[in-house]
Protein backbone atom coordinates (compact mmCIF):
# COMPACT_ATOMS: atom_id res chain seq x y z
CA UNK A 1 0.00 0.00 0.00
CA UNK A 2 1.32 3.17 -1.47
CA UNK A 3 0.88 6.87 1.03
CA UNK A 4 -0.74 9.74 0.22
CA UNK A 5 2.07 11.74 -1.15
CA UNK A 6 3.59 8.41 -2.76
CA UNK A 7 0.08 8.11 -4.52
CA UNK A 8 -0.02 11.39 -5.53
CA UNK A 9 3.77 11.30 -7.05
CA UNK A 10 2.49 7.90 -9.01
CA UNK A 11 -0.47 9.65 -10.15
CA UNK A 12 1.60 12.32 -11.79
CA UNK A 13 3.88 9.70 -13.34
CA UNK A 14 1.33 8.11 -15.01
CA UNK A 15 -0.75 11.55 -16.70
CA UNK A 16 2.75 11.94 -17.92
CA UNK A 17 2.93 9.31 -19.66
CA UNK A 18 -0.21 10.22 -21.60
CA UNK A 19 1.85 13.45 -22.51
CA UNK A 20 -0.18 15.63 -19.97
CA UNK A 21 0.91 19.25 -19.26
CA UNK A 22 1.16 21.64 -16.37
CA UNK A 23 1.49 18.66 -14.03
CA UNK A 24 1.03 20.33 -10.76
CA UNK A 25 0.90 18.95 -7.29
CA UNK A 26 -0.92 20.88 -4.77
CA UNK A 27 0.15 19.93 -1.19
CA UNK A 28 -3.50 20.79 1.25
CA UNK A 29 -2.09 19.53 4.39
CA UNK A 30 -2.84 21.96 7.24
CA UNK A 31 -5.22 23.65 4.58
CA UNK A 32 -8.19 21.42 4.47
CA UNK A 33 -9.82 18.15 5.43
CA UNK A 34 -10.92 17.50 1.97
CA UNK A 35 -7.66 15.64 0.70
CA UNK A 36 -3.82 15.69 1.83
CA UNK A 37 -2.86 16.74 -2.10
CA UNK A 38 -4.54 17.55 -5.11
CA UNK A 39 -2.80 16.44 -8.80
CA UNK A 40 -3.64 19.04 -11.29
CA UNK A 41 -2.59 18.15 -15.24
CA UNK A 42 -4.21 19.42 -18.60
CA UNK A 43 -4.79 17.72 -21.51
CA UNK A 44 -5.32 19.14 -25.31
CA UNK A 45 -8.41 17.42 -26.35
CA UNK A 46 -11.32 15.49 -24.48
CA UNK A 47 -9.74 12.29 -26.05
CA UNK A 48 -6.38 13.04 -24.19
CA UNK A 49 -8.05 13.44 -20.68
CA UNK A 50 -9.99 10.72 -21.17
CA UNK A 51 -6.63 8.99 -21.68
CA UNK A 52 -5.16 10.45 -19.16
CA UNK A 53 -7.92 9.15 -17.04
CA UNK A 54 -7.56 5.62 -17.96
CA UNK A 55 -3.64 5.51 -17.24
CA UNK A 56 -3.78 6.83 -13.99
CA UNK A 57 -6.74 4.50 -13.11
CA UNK A 58 -4.85 1.17 -14.53
CA UNK A 59 -1.17 2.27 -13.12
CA UNK A 60 -3.13 2.67 -9.22
CA UNK A 61 -4.80 -0.21 -9.68
CA UNK A 62 -2.02 -2.26 -10.57
CA UNK A 63 -0.45 -1.03 -6.65
CA UNK A 64 -3.99 -2.10 -5.50
CA UNK A 65 -5.33 1.72 -4.98
CA UNK A 66 -8.66 2.84 -6.77
CA UNK A 67 -10.86 5.88 -6.79
CA UNK A 68 -13.75 5.95 -4.47
CA UNK A 69 -15.59 8.51 -7.10
CA UNK A 70 -14.81 9.06 -10.76
CA UNK A 71 -16.70 12.05 -12.02
CA UNK A 72 -17.04 13.45 -15.26
CA UNK A 73 -15.45 10.58 -18.28
CA UNK A 74 -18.26 11.15 -20.30
CA UNK A 75 -17.77 14.81 -21.25
CA UNK A 76 -14.20 14.71 -20.38
CA UNK A 77 -13.91 18.55 -20.44
CA UNK A 78 -12.94 17.78 -16.22
CA UNK A 79 -12.55 14.73 -14.77
CA UNK A 80 -12.09 14.35 -10.90
CA UNK A 81 -11.02 11.35 -9.84
CA UNK A 82 -11.31 10.85 -6.22
CA UNK A 83 -9.01 8.56 -3.97
CA UNK A 84 -9.57 9.76 -0.99
CA UNK A 85 -6.06 11.35 0.83
CA UNK A 86 -5.42 12.23 -3.59
CA UNK A 87 -7.76 14.40 -5.47
CA UNK A 88 -6.64 14.06 -9.28
CA UNK A 89 -8.02 16.87 -11.41
CA UNK A 90 -7.68 16.73 -15.39
CA UNK A 91 -9.13 19.23 -17.68
CA UNK A 92 -8.85 20.31 -21.05
CA UNK A 93 -7.27 23.64 -21.48
CA UNK A 94 -10.09 26.29 -21.25
CA UNK A 95 -11.07 24.98 -18.59
CA UNK A 96 -8.64 24.91 -16.39
CA UNK A 97 -8.13 28.32 -17.40
CA UNK A 98 -12.37 29.04 -16.15
CA UNK A 99 -11.91 27.00 -12.78
CA UNK A 100 -8.56 27.88 -12.36
CA UNK A 101 -7.78 25.72 -9.10
CA UNK A 102 -4.05 26.64 -8.82
CA UNK A 103 -5.16 30.69 -8.16
CA UNK A 104 -7.98 29.42 -5.84
CA UNK A 105 -5.73 26.97 -3.78
CA UNK A 106 -3.02 29.41 -3.92
CA UNK A 107 -1.74 29.24 -0.23
CA UNK A 108 -1.06 25.22 -1.00
CA UNK A 109 2.79 24.22 -1.38
CA UNK A 110 3.86 23.18 -5.05
CA UNK A 111 5.28 19.86 -4.78
CA UNK A 112 8.03 18.69 -7.05
CA UNK A 113 7.44 15.08 -9.03
CA UNK A 114 10.69 13.10 -9.02
CA UNK A 115 11.35 13.66 -12.82
CA UNK A 116 11.11 17.74 -11.77
CA UNK A 117 13.80 17.26 -8.86
CA UNK A 118 16.40 14.80 -10.99
CA UNK A 119 15.99 17.72 -13.93
CA UNK A 120 17.13 20.43 -10.98
CA UNK A 121 19.54 18.20 -9.25
CA UNK A 122 21.03 17.82 -12.88
CA UNK A 123 21.05 21.47 -13.44
CA UNK A 124 22.81 22.55 -10.46
CA UNK A 125 25.38 19.88 -10.71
Amino acid sequence: MVNSLEAALLMAEAADEKKTFDILILDLRGLTYLADYFVICSGSNTSQVGAIADQIMQVLAMQGVHASHVEGQAGATWVLMDYGDVVVHIFDEQTRIYYSLEKLWHDAPRMLRRAERRTLQGASS
